[in-house]
């Protein structure tokens, strides 16, 4: 059995895509080589991948190429085509080609969003179901992150919160002992100051006191010896 004729259509799958990129464009460079080697042949080869990356080959040089083949368009009698008119037709044709993967991108979302699914076989279902998994596997995994993240922020932040707080009453507590503190000193120098002349005072009255007594004793003294005096006469 022969093998099986494979469908020409854009490769859904984003890996299967950029393998079979790179494979086709190894090969395509190595038969544009040797194209120019086994028949003498000035060949130019640029590729841009789908990221917009450039590929090219020319045995001579691509510029040259390029100009080489404008000169010959231009002078060609039979394509009845100027250089304006070729590269306005080139473009032309590169606005169909964006057109065209604008519109694929365009049926690939609305695929990812579960809708126009009815033109899609097996096959593609599955390739889709399997990249859909894929994709939430690595937003949930990243949500996961994101969440760690988040609350060991705020771990972090509520331990600095708490913290502050705790420094915020020491200092208002330093403050109301300071005064109060003031207040006792005030009060320990008032009573002292009290004790002081309290004490004071009795001693000038005991002074005084004795004072007394000893004028007393000396003139009771002295009237005994006049009387004594004037006994002897």
């Amino acid at each position: 059995m022969g093998r099986g004729k494979i469908e020409i259509k854009r490769i859904e799958n984003t890996t299967n895509r950029q393998v079979t990129f790179c494979k086709r464009r190894n090969g395509l460079l190595k038969k544009a080589y040797e194209l120019s080697v086994l028949c003498d042949a000035e060949v130019a080869l640029i590729v841009f991948s789908t990221r917009g990356r450039l590929y090219e080959y020319a045995n001579n040089s691509v510029r040259g190429t390029i100009e080489r083949y404008k000169k010959a368009f231009a002078d060609s009698s039979n394509s009845g085509l100027s250089v304006a008119e070729a590269n306005v037709q080139f473009y032309q044709q590169e606005a169909s080609k964006l057109k065209r993967q604008i519109r694929e991108i365009q049926n690939s979302n609305r695929h990812i969003l579960g809708e126009a699914l009815s033109s899609l076989s097996l096959k593609d279902l599955k390739s889709l179901e399997g990249r859909l998994e894929r994709g939430i596997s690595k937003v949930r995994a990243k949500k996961n992150e994101t969440l760690c993240a988040e609350m060991e922020f705020m771990q972090k932040r509520e331990m600095e919160l708490q913290n502050h707080n705790n420094y915020l009453r020491a200092q208002i507590a330093e403050h109301e002992r300071i005064p109060q503190q003031q207040q006792q000193q005030q009060t320990n120098m008032m009573q002292r100051g009290t004790y002081e002349t309290v004490g004071g005072g009795q001693y000038e009255e005991n002074r005084s006191y004795g004072g007394v007594g000893l004028m007393d004793s000396d003139t009771h003294y002295a009237h005994q010896d006049h009387l004594t005096a004037l006994q002897l006469v």
